[in-house]
């Protein structure tokens, strides 16, 4: 005898939710909004480690500049230019301070009776050399000459007080000198141990 067994018929795979469509095709959007969210999250990474590398660059290339002796040259030059530009604009009296010693600067108003006293009020900029940049020696143009301790270029309205030259030397020894002239207030540079012009005397003078 034979005995039929109902058997219940499963779903068939038309009767569920999305029926008649892939897998792939169910999941297309939430793909394509994947691949958006990832080359947006990509760009912006690029755009950050751009930005990092160029700050670091900007970085690299001041601390490069600021050991370069033509770099230490110039801020050095601007400094007693900024000495005489301010006295001559003012009543007052400004002085750049060179310690041969230290090989450093530093540029100051003076405000105080007492000139061997330089009070941290005073001080408007400091700066130091290096070994690609350092000063040799000082002449003035009275005649006196320094290569070691403190040597001063003092600024009024009427001009530099003493003029002089600083001789500087690069990282290959080459001289190079800072001319102040006091008669007409400039301030160059100019290649080499330069001959400084002294003032004549009046027995010096043809009239």
């Amino acid at each position: 005898m034979r005995v039929t067994i109902p058997i219940c018929s499963a779903l068939m795979q038309s009767d569920w939710p999305g029926a008649g469509a892939s897998s792939d095709d169910r999941f297309v959007p939430r793909r394509r909004l994947y691949r958006a969210f990832t080359f947006t999250e990509l760009v912006i990474v690029i755009v950050m480690v751009s930005l990092f590398a160029l700050l670091a660059q900007v970085h690299l290339f001041g601390l490069l500049r600021k050991n370069t002796f033509r770099a230490q040259v110039q801020d050095f030059v601007s400094t007693m230019q900024m000495a005489a530009r301010a006295a001559a604009e003012s009543d007052s009296r400004y002085e750049v301070i060179i310690d041969l010693t230290e090989q450093s600067y530093l540029l100051r108003q003076i405000t105080s009776p007492d000139l061997s006293v330089v009070l941290e009020e005073e001080i408007i900029t400091s700066n130091g050399f290096s070994d690609n940049c350092r000063v040799a020696y000082i002449e003035f143009d009275d005649g006196d000459y320094t290569n070691q301790g403190l040597a001063k270029f003092r600024a009024g309205h009427a001009g530099w007080h003493y003029g002089g030259k600083i001789v500087l030397l690069d990282e290959k020894e080459h001289p190079y000198s800072v001319v102040v002239n006091r008669i007409n207030r400039t301030v160059r540079l100019e290649e080499g141990d330069v001959q400084l012009l002294t003032p004549k005397g009046k027995d010096e003078l043809p009239f």
